[in-house]
């Protein structure tokens, strides 16, 4: 699927412009200190013709019929892609108390990124590191997280299959 170039989008976003738009679908996630379940996600990337892109997402656990059961994470942030096309950072906000900065590259497509830094409040729980892949993979976004967290060594922890909308 062709994607058209936004011509307000400043152009250092152009080989992430993919992911501008709304995305909806589901997931799995699991983790040695988490039941596994599967959760619903919503996704919104825009810009504002600066050289970054605005990240929010949020999700919800899935019952077993597939419906709503309650809300689990939000997370709120900025892609920003570096001029030499290749590089990328990511910069997310989270309301349980973690705040990460992810470095990574881009190629057509495809984005992978692991944390160049995690804070924590004091109330925040024990997390260390994440590795992240983002991929446009027939007309969808799909991707995939690793985390570092609660004493265990990095390790699948989400995946999730969006669909524009």
């Amino acid at each position: 699927m062709p994607i058209e170039l936004d011509p307000t989008m400043h152009p250092d976003c152009a080989p992430l412009a993919w992911m501008i738009g709304s995305w909806a679908g589901a997931g799995v996630v699991g983790y040695p200190s988490i039941e596994s379940r599967h959760f619903g996600q919503e996704v919104t990337v825009t810009h504002d013709g600066r050289p970054f892109l605005m990240w929010t997402s949020r999700t919800w656990l899935l019952d077993a019929d597939g419906n709503q059961e309650r809300p689990s994470a939000i997370e709120t942030g900025f892609w920003r892609p570096q001029p030499d096309g290749k590089e990328v950072e990511l910069l997310l906000c989270h309301p349980t108390g973690i705040v990460e900065m992810y470095a990574g590259e881009m190629s057509p497509a495809k984005v992978e990124l692991r944390t160049d830094g995690v804070m924590r409040s004091p109330h925040a729980k024990e997390y260390a590191a994440a590795h992240r892949l983002y991929g446009y993979v027939n007309g969808n976004l799909m991707w995939v997280m690793d985390m570092a967290a609660t004493g265990h060594a990095l390790q699948s922890h989400v995946s999730a299959e969006l669909k524009r909308v």
